[in-house]
């Protein structure tokens, strides 16, 4: 039974959730909630958390950081500074790169790119 739970955590992708929970694996293996515990603590498997990242591949990347943050601490007298973000009830889940998977003693972890299908991006130098 431990090595149903382990395979299927970690290789096993759900259709009615993004990740395992301690009562879908129970219902899934047959097992209390208390046993699915067990299994993941002693495999060091934490197939709730994620990790993600964003490594930006643009060489001016730390000066517009510098100029943006400087808005937000120091705006010229008499400014407006507004920030604009995607809707968020738009859940853009194609990522641009492979997720690296959960295992013991390492979350999962993905990109934090994705790819935009057709949606628009207003960028302002």
């Amino acid at each position: 039974m431990v090595k149903k739970v382990f395979r299927v955590t970690v290789e096993r992708i759900l259709k009615e959730a993004t990740h395992w929970s301690v009562r879908l694996m129970a219902k899934a293996a047959g097992i209390t909630t208390w046993q699915v515990r067990q299994i993941w603590e002693a495999a060091d498997l934490k197939p709730h958390r994620l990790k993600t990242f964003k490594i930006s591949n643009d060489p001016q990347f730390g000066e517009k950081v510098v100029d943006i943050v400087g808005l937000y601490m120091n705006p010229p007298d008499q400014a407006l500074v507004l920030s604009v973000d995607e809707e968020t009830q738009i859940q853009a889940l194609d990522r641009t790169q492979p997720m690296l998977p959960l295992r013991p003693g390492q979350i999962e972890r993905r990109t934090h790119d994705y790819t935009r299908h057709g949606t628009a991006s207003p960028y302002c130098t």
